[in-house]
């Protein structure tokens, strides 16, 4: 759905407006932003956007209702900003450990098992993408688009090195790095949000299932 301490999505609220305009100036507003936004995925995790409000953001996040409006102008756009961020969150956590592969395929397995300990410590991922399909199309889309394609990116530059079978289709690498995201999306769900089974194990035999399906 990546870093998860709370530093990792600290740097990513500088770089991203809450509302058009309201980006925090100071050092301290991006504190104040990243309690609303840790806050935020609470409320919404534990009872989904209806039932969410912004006085239980604030109060969770132990700020005034005005200082919630210095940020956002509503609970559609603390919403979507949340998605944005869970995103980032979840690049950056798998980011880190892309860094030490012995292959491809080796770093795929790896960015699973970053995926599947992200998950576990941050379950309300999955609830919040989900609705984001209705509350926040475009940034439902724009998730699964982005991290598709830099699954693609990676097993591009793994066929161009030898490391991965290149397939005789113009989609075949788009095919695959879909079809990989939906194997780590679900592979999640069972084994990081319904059960914290060993990711290390998990990781295993998915890995050994991409070896076998795409070594060259």
């Amino acid at each position: 759905m990546g870093e998860t301490s709370a530093g990792a999505g600290a740097a990513n609220v500088q770089h991203s407006a809450a509302s058009d305009g309201k980006a925090p100036r100071t050092a301290r507003g991006e504190r104040t932003l990243r309690k609303i936004l840790d806050a935020a995925l609470e409320e919404f995790g534990e009872k989904g956007f209806s039932e969410g409000s912004i006085v239980g953001i604030t109060g969770r996040a132990r700020v005034a209702l005005g200082t919630f409006y210095t940020y956002f102008d509503s609970k559609e756009a603390v919403f979507q900003e949340l998605v944005r961020d869970m995103s980032a969150q979840v690049r950056d956590h798998v980011a880190p450990v892309l860094s030490g592969s012995l292959d491809t395929l080796d770093g795929e397995g790896r960015a699973l098992g970053s995926f599947l300990d992200f998950v576990q410590t941050h379950r309300q991922v999955y609830r919040i993408i989900d609705e984001a399909e209705f509350v926040d199309p475009e940034g439902f889309r724009k998730h699964y688009v982005t991290t598709a394609e830099r699954i693609a990116t990676r097993l591009q530059a793994g066929k161009d090195k030898g490391e991965v079978a290149a397939m005789d289709s113009p989609f075949a690498t788009e095919v695959e790095a879909w079809a990989i995201m939906g194997m780590n999306v679900f592979l999640g769900l069972r084994f990081g949000v319904w059960g914290k089974d060993s990711s290390e194990e998990v990781t295993r035999v998915a890995n050994q299932l991409l070896r076998r399906g795409l070594q060259p």
